[in-house]
């Protein structure tokens, strides 16, 4: 694809942890270019650098070295404070444990993002509602997480990352902790918004979930070691 269309490209991305005075290296030399519209999913055993790459993704590390352009800006070396606004307004997260807060309803809990933005409370009303219809949980906009299963609570997860129209939908560990029916519900609905045009980029140790995507990337010891282009998907429902 042309460079016009490239969203995210890692140019000799590395990350060091010092602990002690030893040197751990997560990710060693990582190149890597997320296309706009591209569902992309990273591969590999535990420890091998897949949530430190996914959260260096999203802004929530720093890389030790190498450059991290996002939306044609290099975001390798910006502030706390600059990484946490860009955060907010260009990518989207979906976590394994949900991370909804239990005294607030659904819809309020979508909303949340929003108003760090600074956005009039009827705007925010207005864009966690196309989010909850577009995950189809509108219905249950008034319950508290603690009355949803945990499907249900995944998909107002996926609402709230969507609410505020991120660049990237950043999924780690999606269906972690859903059953097999509830975790092909959420990948399905994962690959229809990818169909609909949203950039997604997911962590997953489940190799029937990561051919959902349509390229997957694998690392081994902090680095890619293979790519997988033009994935045969895998059917979901017939297995939940």
């Amino acid at each position: 694809m042309s460079e016009n269309n490239e969203l995210i490209t890692l140019d000799g991305i590395t990350k060091v942890f010092l602990t002690d005075d030893i040197e751990t290296h997560a990710l060693s030399g990582i190149h890597l270019t997320i296309n706009k519209g591209e569902f992309i999913s990273i591969s590999g055993p535990s420890g091998c650098g897949k949530s430190t790459l996914l959260s260096i993704l999203g802004l929530l590390e720093a890389p030790s070295g190498g450059d991290y352009i996002l939306n044609k800006n290099n975001v390798s070396n910006l502030s706390l404070e600059e990484r946490a606004r860009i955060r907010n307004r260009e990518i989207g997260f979906i976590f394994q444990s949900f991370n909804l807060i239990g005294d607030l309803s659904v819809i309020e809990n979508v909303e949340l993002p929003l108003a760090y933005r600074g956005l009039k409370p009827a705007e925010r009303r207005k864009m966690a509602t196309a989010a909850l219809e577009k995950v189809e949980m509108i219905h249950r906009q008034k319950h508290l997480p603690s009355q949803l299963s945990g499907g249900q609570q995944q998909r107002v997860a996926v609402a709230r990352a969507l609410a505020g129209n991120p660049k990237i939908l950043l999924a780690d560990e999606p269906t972690g902790n859903l059953d097999s029916k509830n975790g092909s519900v959420v990948m399905e609905m994962l690959s229809d918004l990818n169909k609909e045009g949203t950039t997604i980029c997911m962590v997953t140790h489940d190799d029937r979930y990561a051919h959902v995507a349509n390229r997957i990337v694998h690392l081994f010891d902090g680095k890619i070691v293979d790519e997988e282009r033009d994935v045969e998907h895998v059917p979901l429902r017939a297995e939940a």
